[in-house]
């Protein structure tokens, strides 16, 4: 509010009347009061620096385990978060390491959950980083990021749910959505002809203070048989259905429809008899949101593999056709009529054995980013000339893999003379050509960045690239040093002047490497 009155007070001192005008002085820092102007410059500089030819980015510590590793802004969890590693020091160095815990105190998931701005908060600990972890046996439990310490804890199962497994925002740090595995029942018990009718249990807080909004059920007499998977986000329920369905309902509209009664952590509550403290041991949390009915339907659509995203602006979503043969087809269409956008139907036409993927651009552009094997296309949506109510696809720009070198003749002929014609073309995704594995986005840098991978032989090399996000020139190039093998799981992890290359090998063998920006050009060779 501060920043926002001395931004009107620096609009009426200038005399600039235009809202785009004056967010266009402040990008460019005209008023130095505001609290975004250092950090927005600081950034700037920052991307300069890391993308001059002299800087380097070097391999400053490596790790192995047995269990998987973790990254979270800064932070490496290693022994199922029973560790806590700081990346941001010139080396990473320890920050607390907790005694084993016993197998019935495993961690299932975990999310950060970081300080809001101007809001006040109950508890000095409020303030500072935390880390939320749901356990195996059903414990929310917050703990401090700086040190592990258990600051909050809530049981969650009840009588009504026992096996609560996975994490996730529904409005990210404000809303955070609790859902156990899906409900299955015995088979004994389902040939003795006991029916299922609940399928998941969805436990929904408010986060910091930590306060418990409700719990509801996904019932198939309400949302049908076919129901295979639940998930909110953004204050929508997604229902997904065997035969490819998608149904997305009004999440908020539901909680205030069909809630009972509202309770609060650490209440006293009599619950269909039973009576217990909420969020206490063994009483948990009571089941208060009730549907009744079915929901008013927002959207539906069909999609093979019930893949389905909405984005860009106007509102358009994506979907493949709901037939196998379509596999790698997308269509763009407007959520408003369904209609198709002109070039609306998006498809590499390559053959490779990892699918090609698309997805709306993080940066909140409203463009799309569509990535095959060899090929990175950036389109932006626009409006068809003399047609302002309809849009088209147009491309924005490209980034082509290196495959300069690459040599694939169908035919041959040897040092004798003798023609050989090759049985077999390789494929797009040939480990032997350079080809596209992760593409990513640093907001804060504003960079696109990208990791393409060339095997000969066992011998795997990748390198990370930058790439500006408006234009997608190539800024910098990264090489990695260790050896990537195309059949392992890798995770990457661009984050500032940070880059962490997670890896999984066969039979759980987990390894970290972290690279740190140097600009000693002194020690190039480094």
């Amino acid at each position: 509010q501060a920043a926002a009155g001395g931004d009107r007070a620096a609009l009426r001192a200038c005399g600039v009347h235009n809202v785009c005008r004056l967010l266009t002085r402040r990008a460019h820092g005209f008023y130095a009061r505001d609290a975004g102007v250092a950090l927005r410059k600081n950034l700037g500089l920052l991307r300069k620096i890391m993308c001059q030819e002299s800087t380097k980015f070097k391999n400053v510590w490596t790790t192995h385990s047995a269990s998987p590793i973790a990254y979270e802004r800064g932070r490496i969890y290693m022994d199922n978060y029973q560790c806590c590693i700081t990346s941001i020091a010139q080396q990473p160095r320890l920050i607390y390491q907790k005694s084993k815990c016993a197998k019935s105190e495993k961690i299932e998931d975990a999310l950060l959950l970081e300080c809001p701005l101007g809001e006040m908060l109950p508890s000095p600990s409020d303030y500072k980083a935390s880390l939320i972890v749901l356990t195996v046996q059903n414990w929310l439990l917050r703990l401090s990021a700086d040190s592990g310490e258990v600051l909050e804890k809530v049981y969650l199962a009840g009588s009504c749910c026992k096996f609560f497994r996975y994490l996730s925002w529904d409005t990210p740090q404000e809303v955070m959505i609790v859902k156990s595995a899906q409900n299955k029942l015995p088979a004994a018990a389902r040939q003795a002809g006991i029916q299922q009718t609940v399928l998941f249990y969805l436990a929904v807080f408010q986060v910091l203070p930590l306060s418990f909004i409700g719990m509801l059920e996904i019932n198939k007499k309400i949302f049908g048989n076919s129901v295979t998977d639940v998930a909110v986000s953004n204050g929508i329920l997604i229902v997904m259905y065997s035969m490819g369905l998608v149904r997305l309902y009004n999440f908020k509209a539901i909680l205030e429809q069909f809630m009972e009664q509202p309770v609060d952590l650490g209440q006293e509550f009599n619950w269909n008899g039973q009576v217990g403290v909420v969020g206490k041991f063994p009483f948990g949390l009571p089941c208060n949101i009730k549907i009744t009915d079915t929901p008013p339907l927002l959207f539906e659509a069909s999609s093979l593999e019930n893949a389905f995203q909405i984005g860009g602006y106007p509102w358009h979503y994506i979907i493949t056709p709901n037939k196998k043969k379509h596999k790698g087809v997308f269509h763009i269409c407007s959520l408003k009529d369904n209609a198709l956008a002109k070039n609306g139907i998006q498809e590499m036409k390559c053959c490779s054995l990892e699918p090609d993927w698309i997805y709306f651009h993080p940066d909140m552009s409203g463009r799309i980013i569509h990535v095959g094997p060899n090929l990175i296309k950036v389109l932006k949506l626009k409006e068809v000339k003399n047609h302002a109510d309809q849009m088209e696809i147009a491309e924005d720009f490209t980034i082509v893999a290196n495959r300069e070198n690459c040599v694939n003749n169908s035919v041959t002929v040897t040092a004798s003379g003798r023609v050989v014609k090759k049985r077999f073309t390789l494929l797009d995704d040939d480990p032997e050509q350079e080809t596209f594995k992760i593409v990513d986005y640093e907001d804060e840098l504003d960079l696109l960045s990208t990791v393409a991978v060339t095997q000969i032989g066992a011998d795997g090399r990748a390198h990370l690239d930058f790439h500006c996000n408006e234009h997608g020139i190539l800024l910098k190039s990264i090489p990695l040093k260790e050896s990537w093998d195309v059949t392992y799981s890798h995770e990457v992890y661009f984050d500032k002047d940070l880059v962490l290359h997670i890896e999984q090998k066969p039979n759980r063998r987990f390894s970290c490497y972290v690279y740190q920006m140097v600009c000693d050009t002194a020690r190039d060779d480094d």
